[in-house]
């Protein structure tokens, strides 16, 4: 017998990659199933919502699995800049792996349905919040004041966003690691302003 919630996981990672690679609108349920392996009333049983409430849980595990990345890659860098090079270096690497057929795990789904599916909007303004605020924690404990720590983060986020679309067009790395770059330096400035 399958461990309770196994199907529920398999359900959210698939969903997660699918929505990442080929879009909310463009993955039907059965898709989603298919890739997961899982029963087809499990999907109704875990989601009686349907593929709003799939597409909510899945933003809300795909922003976790970013969230902890950062979290991880903070522990290990102590500088803003650092951090942020070296989590230029992870989606740099991910995207190569992928094929360049990944993004960000979230922003295509929010792309295709912010405002209209609020459970989804509000998934994704959790996790895009839970990621600048690593930045934004890391740049306040070098000395960056914390509304100013707060824009630089956003703007850190903002950037690599707009640096994952350009890779991906680009089948390329270079807009990852150049933008993370230019930032990086912004990063230092503030730090070294305090």
């Amino acid at each position: 017998m399958a461990p309770a919630g196994k199907h529920r996981q398999s359900i959210l990672a698939a969903a997660a990659r699918l929505f990442r690679e080929q879009g909310y609108a463009g993955t039907g349920l059965s898709d989603i199933l298919e890739a997961s392996g899982a029963p087809k009333g499990s999907l109704y049983h875990y989601f009686p919502g349907g593929k709003a409430a799939i597409g909510a849980e899945a933003v809300t595990f795909a922003g976790g699995l970013v969230s902890r990345s950062l979290a991880a890659l903070a522990e290990e860098h102590a500088s803003p800049a650092a951090l942020l090079r070296a989590y230029a270096a992870m989606l740099a690497e991910w995207m190569a792996q992928s094929g360049w057929r990944a993004g960000c795990p979230i922003a295509t789904v929010l792309l295709e349905t912010s405002p209209g599916e609020a459970a989804i909007t509000a998934a994704g303004t959790a996790a895009l919040t839970d990621w600048s605020d690593v930045f934004a924690h890391s740049l306040a404990t070098s000395g960056v004041p914390t509304e100013r720590a707060v824009r630089l983060a956003r703007t850190t986020i903002a950037a690599m966003e707009g640096a994952l679309l350009l890779a991906r067009v680009e089948q390329s790395a270079e807009p990852i690691l150049s933008t993370a770059d230019e930032i990086a330096r912004m990063l230092e400035d503030a730090v070294e302003m305090g």
